[in-house]
């Protein structure tokens, strides 16, 4: 997460430019679409916060603790929504991914703080297992995005726009009258949803 400063901070603007879209998002649609935008704004603002390069802003110590708290929060709160949207099993994990890597690197920064070690995320380890399973988790959640997104761009290029931002990754893609305004981009939903996936998997490699 914290590797070489270029490819921190192109991963940092991706994720705040994700989390700002995210957030336009939130006002339009219905309920359920701007809980679901909410959650990717904090999400994408999240992921950029954790992928400022250590070297140029090292985070206090008490940082990582926040970081887990609040994901714990939004996990606990994605688990609740999932009895009304599968999409926020998606939310689940990503949240849960979140407090795992805040988790790691919090036993980093208390090493580097003993000056046993430097505050990298390749240092921090991890479990091997759960790091694995994550990374297949979104391996396969890029393709299929990626599978997706194909479809939706054509679609809505053709004039036939998928109805709101509001379409979940996994689910049906619903076609109806265009929604005015880049908030309302179908495409531009699903191709934000691919890039915090594609970052979520480069975060997850450097453990």
């Amino acid at each position: 997460m914290h590797g070489p400063a270029m490819s921190g901070w192109l991963l940092m603007t991706l994720c705040a430019l994700t989390g700002a879209y995210c957030l336009l998002r939130t006002r339009a649609g219905t309920g359920e679409e701007r809980r679901t935008a909410r959650a990717e704004a904090l999400m994408g603002f999240g992921m950029a916060a954790m992928a400022v390069p250590a070297a140029v802003v090292a985070p206090p110590a008490w940082a990582w603790a926040g970081y887990a708290a609040l994901f714990g929060v939004a996990a606990l709160r994605a688990l609740w929504f999932s009895r009304r949207s599968g999409h926020h099993l998606h939310h689940l994990v990503g949240s849960s991914a979140m407090v795992y890597m805040a988790v790691a690197m919090a036993g980093t920064g208390a090493a580097a703080h003993g000056g046993h070690g430097s505050h990298t995320m390749a240092a921090a380890g991890g479990v091997p297992l759960l790091t694995g399973l994550l990374l297949v988790y979104y391996a396969a959640y890029v393709l299929r995005s990626g599978a997706r997104l194909i479809p939706v761009a054509a679609t809505a290029t053709g004039g036939g726009a998928v109805a709101g931002g509001g379409a979940v990754a996994g689910g049906p893609v619903i076609a109806g009258p265009a929604t005015a305004g880049w908030a309302g981009r179908p495409e531009l939903a699903m191709a934000c949803r691919l890039t915090m996936g594609i970052s979520m998997f480069a975060m997850l490699l450097t453990l």
